[in-house]
This record gives C-alpha cells, structure tokens and sequence, in this order.
C-alpha cells in the first residue's frame, strides 16, 4: 500500500477542468495506475484506490491517494501541477510513501487527528408499499451520528471531550436532542452539494446523472481494533469512493489539535 500527495496548481486551467468534476477527476486518478485493471478494484474483500481532495486555503489544494499499487502522476503535474519544477527526478512533483509500515505499526490505545470527507447517507421509506430510498444526511448532527454509528466496525472511538463528564446508560451514544459536537471531539464542515455526468457510453451518449451531499470531518479517535481500522484506511468507509469520498487519514495528535 501507498500514500501519496499532490498539491494541485489551482492556476492552471487543467486544474480548474479537474476540480470542476469528481467524475474527471477519478478517471485522472485511476490513469495513475496503467497496471491496474478495473477488475483489480472490483473485490470488495481488497484494497482499492481511495482519494481525497483539501482544499487548506483558496490556492492550497492537495491531492491525497491511498492504492495498492505505486502511482505515476506525471499527467497530472502536465495538466495541473509545476511541470518546470518537477525535473528532478528526487522531486517528480508529488510525494509517495509505502503505507503499509505505518498501517503495521497501529496499536490499540493509540490516539490521533483525522480527517475524513464522506457521502453520509441513509435509507428512508416514505410509504409502507414503496422500496427504500437511499437518501443523504444534510443536517450536521445527523452526519456526526452517521460516523459515530460507525466507530466498532472501523476499530476506532472518537473521543469525548476532556471536560465531558455526563454519564449515559451503556449503549447510548448521545442524549436526545444533544449535539454530538458537544460531546465529542469531532467538527463537520464544508459541506457540498455535487452533481456532475458520468462519463459516455460507448454508443457515446452521456451516463446518468450523478447527485450527491459530502460533507468532511475532522476530529480525534483512539484505536481500538487496529486490525479493522487498517482496513477502514484501505477500504474507506461509507459510499461514493469513486468520487473522493470514504478516505481516512491520520495524523499525529499536537498541542491544540
């Protein structure tokens, strides 16, 4: 496994075309990789391509892939990067690191900053005769609860806050009516609105199009399982992958978070 960032030349018009479209921008990403077969990523049993796009400030936008494979983004720095800065070959214009010494030194007890930017949905059935619908959280309470239900089965818990001392009933993840913000150390943020074409068909008529509610967290988690959190950061959590979301990244924790 490899974790690689690119930062994205926001000046360019190539960056602009890639930023515009999450359709655009999987097919760049997926480019990355000439080895890798569409059916390499088929299995949900392996790991896949995960990306992610931060954008830190308006001209600070960076890239983040996780993939079993080493990625080449030299069409990447062409379309969207600094190609004149990128001559060297120590600095292609992107920075590569193996993951998997990191992932293999996950222990439980451990605590660390995250960042995740995900399509929290959930299924709703508005009549008892119709099929469910999957539908997106939009409200930020809503979302936060969406990863909180998460915690076990991706080997961590996020933390509560150090000044929280209210006491639950065992199984309870917040009081009704309680903000999870309150109590958690957790935030959700920039929350967007998608909608976008998939790419033509072959006969060249456009796809379906594609509607979806992002929204990303940051926050502090403990590791609990760390066996399920290695495949929460290789496999990603929740829909839409294709399209940048499901990406779990870790960071060491500092003074003020």
């Amino acid at each position: 496994m490899f974790l690689t960032r690119f930062r994205v030349n926001t000046a360019r018009p190539g960056a602009r075309r890639l930023l515009s479209s999450p359709q655009v921008l999987h097919a760049a990403v997926m480019a990355s990789f000439p080895g890798l077969l569409p059916t390499d990523t088929a299995s949900p049993e392996g790991p896949r391509v995960l990306w992610r796009l931060d954008q830190n400030a308006r001209a600070e936008v960076l890239l983040y892939i996780v993939s079993p494979a080493r990625p080449d983004l030299t069409h990447l720095v062409e379309q969207a990067g600094w190609p004149a800065a990128a001559t060297d070959p120590e600095t292609p214009g992107w920075q590569t690191r193996p993951y998997a010494p990191f992932l293999d030194r996950l222990a439980a007890g451990e605590r660390w900053a995250f960042r995740l930017t995900a399509n929290p949905v959930h299924h709703i059935r508005r009549k008892a005769d119709e099929p469910r619908k999957r539908t997106a959280h939009l409200n930020p309470v809503h979302q936060m609860a969406w990863l909180l239900d998460r915690q076990e089965s991706g080997g961590f818990r996020i933390l509560e806050k150090a000044d929280n001392k209210r006491l639950l009933p065992d199984g309870t993840t917040f009081k009704k009516h309680e903000h999870p913000g309150d109590r958690y150390e957790l935030t959700v943020r920039d929350k967007r609105d998608l909608s976008f074409d998939k790419s033509r068909r072959d006969d060249g008529t456009r796809g379906k199009p594609v509607s979806l509610v992002t929204a990303t967290f940051d926050g502090r988690l403990e590791v609990t399982d760390p066996a399920a959190l290695r495949r929460t950061l290789t496999h990603g959590i929740g829909k839409a992958k294709a399209y940048g979301c499901g990406l779990v990244t870790l960071a060491p924790l500092t003074g003020t978070g």
